[in-house]
This record gives C-alpha cells, structure tokens and sequence, in this order.
C-alpha cells in the first residue's frame, strides 16, 4: 500500500483520469473530493462490500484433476 501525506486543498492523481482532493480537516475526520470519469465507480468501502456481499457468486471456472 502506498501511504502519502497530504494537507487541505492538496491532491493525488491517480492513471491520468482520477483525481482525490483533501477538501476538509476537521478532528479526526478528513473529507475527500475524487474526480473520476462517470463510468468508474466509486463507493465507500462499507457500500462497495455490501454491493458485493449481495450480488450473486460467479461459479469457478475449476480444471478437473486426472
């Protein structure tokens, strides 16, 4: 995992079409600005793992054994 600090108003950029902008500090607590094409999502991990969590398993593409 990458690790970088930034300050409010500061930003990283991410494959040339993705950008996270620090926009608040306030605590404990730090607000995030992403600017992302439409067609990439972008959720909050607790949304993106129950996304997942009800969406129905893909079966395994498995090589039987000899």
């Amino acid at each position: 995992m990458l690790v970088l600090s930034r300050g409010k108003g500061e930003s990283i950029v991410i494959n040339d079409d993705i950008t996270i902008v620090v926009v608040e500090i306030c605590g404990k607590k730090v607000r995030l600005g992403v600017e992302a094409p439409k067609e990439v999502p972008v959720h909050r991990r607790e949304v993106f793992d129950a996304i997942h969590r009800d969406e129905p398993e893909e079966p395994k593409n498995e090589v039987p054994k000899e």
